[in-house]
């Protein structure tokens, strides 16, 4: 059987691409079994329920981070897990949430 490595731990992460507002999201950690674990990375609120109605109910909530953009998030997410640096070619990706999603 092989152990699951805890991500690694940062200090405090916001990263702010710009001056919008920050969403808040939650990576979540879900063992389904000895042979795998799932990590679920969403918006907390309303936005990311649908993600989280696919948990286990022994899922744990390891980690949240502000972000401004879905960049942002992703390049936290991806420090965290000691994945390196995250990269995009999608314009979208590095555009500010939208204001009507802080509602």
């Amino acid at each position: 059987m092989n152990e699951i490595a805890p991500p690694r731990q940062l200090n405090r992460w916001v990263l702010t691409l710009s001056q919008g507002m920050k969403l808040k999201h939650e990576l979540w950690k879900d063992i389904g079994g000895d042979e795998y674990s799932e990590y679920t990375f969403c918006l907390a609120g309303s936005r990311g329920d649908d993600a989280r109605k696919s948990l286990s109910p022994e899922a744990q909530l390891i980690w949240t981070v502000e972000a401004d953009s879905h960049f942002a998030a992703m390049a936290a997410y991806y420090e965290f897990m000691g994945w390196g640096v995250y990269t995009t070619d999608q314009e979208w990706d590095m555009k500010p949430y939208p204001a009507d999603w802080a509602l």
